[in-house]
């Protein structure tokens, strides 16, 4: 079964960290790209970053500075550190992947920054 589960999010104070995973089933993130997205309710989804086959890396500038993407080949697994977080942060994560001619996205996972 091809899917995407993410993992990770939470409650967090301005400034805090966080790390969401994406885990992969069916296919291979070695060789697929995947995108991380957020969207928070009544406005559009916005892209936050991605990483694409070999090691292609771009990230948002409202995340620049603050976020890292990276692979982890041996759990099928891609990263999204987001360092500094602040309220506007403050959305569902989801990521995507196209593989095989089809365009798959996880369920999300909430990440809430909040004094």
């Amino acid at each position: 079964q091809t899917e995407l589960v993410e993992f990770g999010g939470g409650l967090v104070h301005p400034g805090s960290s966080l790390r969401l995973s994406c885990v992969a089933s069916g296919f291979s993130v070695a060789n697929t790209g995947i995108q991380w997205f957020r969207q928070v309710p009544g406005k559009q989804r916005e892209w936050v970053a991605s990483i694409l086959p070999p090691q292609n890396v771009n990230v948002a500038d409202s995340v620049k500075g603050r976020c890292t993407i990276s692979r982890e080949e041996a759990k099928n697994t891609v990263w999204l550190q987001l360092n500094n977080l602040m309220p506007e942060d403050t959305a569902m994560y989801y990521c995507n992947a196209r593989h095989d001619g089809h365009e798959y996205w996880g369920r999300g996972t909430q990440v809430t920054v909040d004094s």
